[in-house]
């Protein structure tokens, strides 16, 4: 099975929007902000179908674009402006930042008030996450998440292997694995005798950024395979799955388009309107907690 990942994020847009018009007017509708540094092609495709993704929710959307030499301090204050202005929800800075902007990035990041921390990336909400005490978490590991959960993926004793260690994806993800009782191996560049440990498991989430890394040869029959990689080459869009030679052995696989990013797009709707509700105090009691 081909996981329709446009299908899956097209329902939560349509529940973002139908909670939204039940409990806010246009006037107090959720309002996510989005900062944008410089030109990068890739991150003005991402923002722009968040942009579009707001309008279809009913959620108001600030698009700030800034140069991209801009300084750190610079960059900070137009985050703390954010951060005072009632009327924004949710804050996301696009990544990645330009070069020199790199070694300061995540300082930059946790100047985002949590409670506007809509991709769940500041220490302290991050913290949350892996106690478990945590409302939202990273939107594509989210993603993640919903694409097995729509696909009927039992996840209670299953092996999965997680291939990539960024806290976006592979670190959070493998947290939400956890706490479905998989029996979770994550593995990265370091890893001795990956193919052997990636055989090994019965869903494979994979999140390194090298495309069709991930070949027949390292998949076990009739596992689940979500490719969180999005490639841009010279001969096209590839995930780090070789996705014609692996579709055949697994029971089901997410493509490139069209699997995990537009879930990325519609859990960032989902969150900006859990935050709204949090700030306004209205009830959302599902929490990300750990089972025993």
């Amino acid at each position: 099975m081909i996981i329709d990942g446009k299908a899956i994020a097209q329902s939560i847009r349509k529940n973002v929007a139908q909670r939204i018009k039940e409990n806010f007017s246009a006037e107090n509708a959720p309002c996510l902000a989005c900062i944008l540094v410089g030109n990068d092609k890739a991150s003005q495709i991402y923002v722009n179908s968040k942009k579009k993704a707001c309008e279809e929710c009913g959620i108001k959307s600030l698009i700030l674009n800034v140069p991209e030499d801009v300084s750190k301090a610079e960059l900070v204050a137009l985050i703390e402006k954010l951060n005072a202005d009632k009327n924004v929800s949710g804050i996301l800075l696009q990544l990645p930042l330009p070069d020199h902007l790199r070694a300061a990035q995540n300082e930059i990041i946790n100047t985002i008030l949590p409670t506007k921390d809509v991709d769940c990336l500041t220490d302290l909400n991050l913290g949350k996450l892996f106690s478990g005490t945590s409302q939202i978490a990273p939107c594509t590991a989210t993603g993640v998440m919903k694409i097995l959960k729509s696909a009927g993926v039992s996840l209670d004793g299953k092996k999965v292997c997680v291939v990539g260690r960024s806290l976006l994806v592979g670190k959070s993800v493998a947290v939400l694995l956890q706490n479905e009782n998989a029996t979770v191996t994550a593995c990265h560049s370091h890893t001795k005798n990956l193919e052997k440990e990636v055989s090994q498991a019965d869903v494979v989430v994979v999140a390194v950024g090298k495309p069709k890394m991930i070949t027949a040869d390292f998949i076990k029959p009739g596992a689940v395979v979500v490719d969180v990689g999005i490639n841009r080459t010279d001969e096209g869009l590839f995930g780090d799955v070789d996705f014609e030679n692996v579709k055949d052995k697994c029971s089901c696989i997410t493509p490139v388009p069209g699997g995990v990013g537009p879930l990325t797009v519609a859990c960032l709707m989902e969150n900006t309107l859990t935050l709204h509700m949090l700030e306004n105090k209205i009830s959302k009691t599902e929490k990300f907690a750990p089972k025993h």
